[in-house]
């Protein structure tokens, strides 16, 4: 079973990845891809949307950078590493 979560875990983070990835690609809405993108939004959203309302924006010049997928990817790594999975 813990194996099962690590393994969920994995693909979680491969989801956060390739939605960060698709945020910089300016991609049309009838392209097979934004079908894609918005699957990883819908699968990602509801650990990302919590703390993205309660993290601002990182000011950075003209834009914001979004803090939340670094801290949604530090509680994974976080989850297991060991302290309460214990992934290998």
């Amino acid at each position: 079973m813990t194996q099962v979560l690590c393994t969920l875990c994995d693909i979680y983070v491969l989801a956060i990845f390739g939605r960060i990835i698709f945020s910089w690609i300016p991609i049309a809405n009838d392209s097979p891809v934004a079908v894609v993108r918005g699957f990883l939004v819908k699968v990602t959203e509801p650990l990302m949307g919590p703390l993205r309302r309660a993290l601002p924006p990182l000011r950075l010049g003209g834009f914001g950078l979004d803090l939340s997928p670094i801290v949604v990817l530090i509680l994974i790594q976080w989850v297991l590493a060991g302290a309460i999975l214990g992934c290998n």
